[in-house]
């Protein structure tokens, strides 16, 4: 992890250094038509990780990056990747990202169509985008392009699949590794085809940042901003568990909701206040809460990690809950100055983990009082009393543990899904 830390953040400071003008300059926020705007549907937090190309995924799961089979570049091959939208639209655009990389990225040919199943596409729905009215382009390291607008019907909670050809040696790629959806790698250019050729399978998501949609005025966006219980890490592959995607299914079966937006931030092993697995929340906030559009609110889940690996040890870099608590500051008044309203959601507690403590429990609890008092969040949704045992508070009730003691289960992430109020996200 320091390792993938340091060259992150040489890559960043390169970048910061010597990067050219992103190739789209187009508004983020300005409406297709009379009456929409754009509103981001789905997105995953990008990194540039070790990339493993082992053997198969372990039992259905997510089961970390060991397993995502994320190959160490691509050349001459197509990548087709599965995303599961959350609030529908019109109009479509896709983001893709070389932020983290210090080598351009030739995309020869990219497309978006509407997943059917096993990577195959629904007839009729495939369309070629383009990037500054280009097909085949090229993106500079440490820049991230949104697509020219494609006209594409899509609707609430549907898989979108996203295709890029790969002509030359791409290098590593900036990626997500807990990708929880199965992705296809086929020789050649098959981008537009029906289904994918003999196809590899991984379980990352490669350059694909984010997807927008052109949808009604009172359309919003819920950005969860967290960790490894965020990303989904515990649960079940190609079966849309983790919280925030069932929180999505929540709010669009509520008539009252079913314009709101539920995206995935979430970064495994990500720390409030420091690099480390991806950049820490303090350092990504703007890019992966404040640049994106229709963000009205974030959900904030994070402090675990922070707490197990600054909040075991004494001396002069020992976490504490003060600094902590500043941590949260900063990213409540930073989205306030963008209008956006901050829910800070509690810690849960992970007795049985190897790195837990009886000082990192203490941490734990006070930064929790600290997230529960009255005015100190927009609002808050208590996952600490939602998942504990109730005869055993510092532990999470068995029937939510995968076996980590840390990670909630599809069972799990269901009761954390089920404790929002909707009534807060109504206009």
């Amino acid at each position: 992890m320091k390792l993938v830390a340091t060259v992150a953040a040489s890559v960043l400071l390169f970048a910061g250094l010597i990067l050219p003008t992103p190739i789209l300059t187009q508004d983020r926020q300005t409406p297709t038509s009379a009456g929409d705007r754009w509103i981001t549907t789905w997105t995953t937090a990008q990194q540039l990780v070790a990339p493993n190309t082992g053997g198969p995924p372990r039992g259905g799961r997510g089961s970390g990056p060991e397993a995502s089979n994320l190959p160490p570049g691509f050349t001459d091959q197509t990548v087709r990747m599965i995303a599961r939208i959350s609030a529908g639209g019109r109009k479509v655009r896709v983001e893709l990202s070389n932020m983290l990389n210090v080598r351009p990225l030739d995309v020869g040919e990219a497309h978006v169509a509407v997943h059917k199943r096993g990577g195959e596409i629904v007839e009729a729905t495939d369309r070629v985008l383009s990037f500054g009215g280009n097909r085949a382009f090229t993106i500079q390291p440490g820049v991230p392009v949104i697509s020219d607008p494609v006209d594409l019907d899509v609707a609430p909670l549907s898989d979108l699949a996203i295709s890029l050809y790969l002509p030359r040696d791409s290098g590593a790629p900036t990626s997500h590794t807990i990708g929880l959806h199965t992705a296809y790698i086929s020789k050649g250019n098959v981008a537009g085809s029906r289904s994918m050729p003999e196809p590899a399978t991984m379980f990352a998501y490669a350059w694909l940042a984010a997807i927008d949609v052109a949808a009604p005025r009172d359309a919003f966006t819920i950005v969860a901003f967290g960790d490894s219980i965020t990303d989904g890490y515990a649960t079940t592959r190609d079966a849309d568990k983790a919280w925030p995607t069932l929180l999505a299914r929540r709010l669009n079966a509520n008539k009252a909701t079913q314009h709101v937006a539920v995206v995935n931030q979430g970064i495994s092993g990500n720390q409030v206040l420091r690099d480390g697995a991806g950049l820490g929340a303090l350092s990504r906030l703007e890019r992966d809460v404040l640049s994106r559009p229709g963000v009205e609110w974030v959900i904030l889940l994070e402090g675990i990690n922070d707490i197990n690996i600054r909040g075991r040890i004494d001396g002069p870099n020992a976490l504490t809950t003060e600094e902590l608590i500043w941590g949260y500051r900063q990213i409540i008044d930073r989205c306030h100055v963008h209008g956006i309203k901050v829910m800070g959601a509690t810690i849960m507690p992970e007795e049985g983990v190897p790195t837990a403590s009886e000082r990192g429990e203490k941490i734990r609890l006070e930064a929790n009082q600290w997230i529960r008092t009255r005015g100190n969040f927009d609002a808050v949704v208590d996952f600490d009393s939602v998942v504990r045992d109730p005869a055993h508070p510092s532990r999470i009730r068995q029937e939510f543990d995968p076996g980590d003691h840390i990670h909630p289960n599809d069972a799990g992430n269901q009761a954390m899904a089920d404790a929002f109020d909707l009534n807060l996200f109504k206009k």
